[in-house]
């Protein structure tokens, strides 16, 4: 069991020095817009992934000030342990569980694993590749320590081979060369082989049963026969990776950038024939983004052996009355983890709340 016991925030954000006591399972936030509630949500993130949700780190330091200063304690498996997390005025970043350091933030990423639906998440469904890419990478990410490592190397090679593709450009090397001339190149594309592997086998594994899964889940909550269909698409689903980047050198040196790879991965979305984002309503958009989020919180909850901490953020603008009842069923009845929700109308997340027959604490802000 995973709770969030109490929060301590200093010139975090709108916040001077404030402190949250959460003493059930399930907490509404109500307040107006800009009083702060979801700074108090953000300032959950942080303790579970060490950054904001929202913004950079120098966006959550309170006006006027040079840091901030985060310290919660959270209840995991019956054990309380204290976090702490701050930013210094040098831009410095430190975190610690009871007291210890860690050597590397990433480190900590699945210790409290943690889901979030907020109003932007619409561009999980709406946006590029990148932010559902963002999204799977997150998801794996908690449930696998290694893949987030494998994860940060491959950035780190594929930066470093893209500055050296715009060194190769500028110096003229746009045509072909002996094989000696591309030594350093040769180098870089035997670095990014293993990680570039490891990550496209592991999303490949998981979406076989995550994909089907999230279409099972969008079918419930729109209660619609749709025709849903959900892919995953990459380039190494379509040739061996050695093969594939050799073939692309030339053209990688004219774009000065690498274009094979499994940052260029997508999981695409279509209605019958059509992609999703093209023709959905917003109540389709909705229904599909919870589906995922749900089912994120399904994996995490079987990977754990412990339900998540759920962050809700101003969910309940522009859904009708059966949606908002519905998906608080599946999230505080369903669940049996942690749920923090912000609204700004107080009556009606209480009215709904008392509903489906739940105890919670409101907050006021």
């Amino acid at each position: 069991m995973l709770r969030v016991r109490n929060i301590s925030l200093t010139h975090f954000k709108n916040y001077s020095h404030r402190k949250f006591q959460f003493s059930g399972r399930i907490s509404g936030i109500c307040g107006n817009n800009g009083v702060g509630k979801t700074n108090l949500l953000d300032a959950i993130h942080y303790c579970c992934f060490t950054k904001s949700y929202f913004a950079r780190d120098s966006l959550s330091v309170q006006e006027g000030k040079s840091g901030f200063r985060i310290e919660a304690e959270i209840s995991l498996l019956d054990k309380t342990e204290t976090v702490v997390c701050i930013l210094r005025e040098t831009g410095k970043k430190e975190f610690l569980v009871n007291a210890l350091p860690y050597e590397k933030l990433s480190l900590h990423i699945g210790h409290f694993p943690c889901v979030v639906i907020a109003p932007d998440d619409s561009v999980l469904i709406t946006g590029g590749s990148e932010e559902r890419r963002k999204f799977l990478d997150a998801l794996l990410s908690q449930v696998d320590p290694q893949y987030l490592q494998q994860l940060i190397n491959y950035n780190k090679i594929l930066l470093q081979r893209n500055s050296l593709l715009r060194s190769l450009y500028e110096s003229g090397s746009r045509s072909a060369r002996p094989d000696g001339d591309f030594s350093l190149l040769d180098a870089f594309d035997e670095q990014i082989r293993q990680p570039c592997g490891y990550i496209f086998n592991k999303r490949k594994e998981f979406l076989v049963e995550f994909l089907p899964a999230v279409r099972r889940k969008y079918q419930e909550i729109s209660q619609q026969p749709e025709d849903l269909k959900l892919f995953y698409e990459s380039q190494l689903l379509h040739g061996d990776f050695n093969e594939l980047i050799q073939a692309s050198r030339q053209k990688d040196i004219q774009l000065q950038r690498t274009t094979i790879g499994i940052h260029r991965d997508e999981l695409e979305f279509q209605l019958g024939e059509q992609l999703f984002r093209n023709i959905a309503s917003q109540g389709q958009r909705k229904s599909l983004l919870f589906a995922l989020k749900l089912t994120e919180m399904d994996v995490l909850s079987k990977t754990k052996g412990f339900a998540p901490i759920l962050l809700l953020d101003d969910v309940f603008e522009k859904l009708d009355e059966g949606r908002i009842g519905n998906l608080l069923q599946r999230v505080c009845v369903e669940n049996d983890g942690q749920v923090f929700i912000t609204d700004t109308n107080e009556e009606r997340l209480v009215s709904h709340l008392k509903q489906i027959g739940v105890e919670f604490q409101l907050i006021k802000l």
